[in-house]
């Protein structure tokens, strides 16, 4: 495993923002979207900003707390962010969160959130060390103090 130090990066610098327009083949009988798409889809944008941030390959270790909390509709439009709020030594979290667009009327609505772990990966595919994460607000201590429980738990399966 790599051991030299990486220089601290900000979230901004990572941050991943994707949409996607809700088509029929996406949705259900009710014409929402189907939730493994949109969890399809929280895995893509994780990946990428845990990517970006480490400037390797990162693979899903766990999803923490994925909620939907509202519909999208067939003809909405799905917008994702994903940023770092935590990282470890060789792992990272990311959040992820989902809103809806209805493109006729402008409205939003938040309707999933959810948190993935991550491992970063050397070329030997071992674990190796993550940049740390430059935290530069209030909000971004917060979202560090939600991952680092999320974390705690994750660490206590592994013994």
């Amino acid at each position: 495993m790599k051991s030299e130090l990486k220089t601290a990066k900000p979230a901004s610098g990572s941050r991943i923002h994707m949409t996607e327009l809700i088509l029929p083949n996406d949705a259900n009988v009710l014409g929402n979207v189907l939730g493994g798409r949109v969890m399809h889809w929280i895995d893509l944008a994780a990946a990428t900003t845990a990517h970006r941030h480490c400037n390797s390959i990162c693979v899903t270790a766990a999803i923490e707390g994925l909620s939907f909390l509202n519909p999208i509709k067939v003809g909405e439009l799905a917008h994702l962010d994903a940023r770092i709020v935590y990282t470890g030594r060789t792992s990272l979290i990311v959040k992820v969160e989902v809103h809806s667009e209805d493109m006729d009327t402008g409205v939003t609505k938040k309707t999933a959130e959810a948190y993935l772990v991550f491992v970063n990966l050397g070329a030997d595919g071992k674990p190796q060390i993550v940049p740390p994460l430059l935290i530069q607000n209030d909000e971004e201590k917060a979202e560090r103090a939600r991952a680092e429980l999320i974390k705690a738990r994750y660490s206590k399966v592994k013994e």
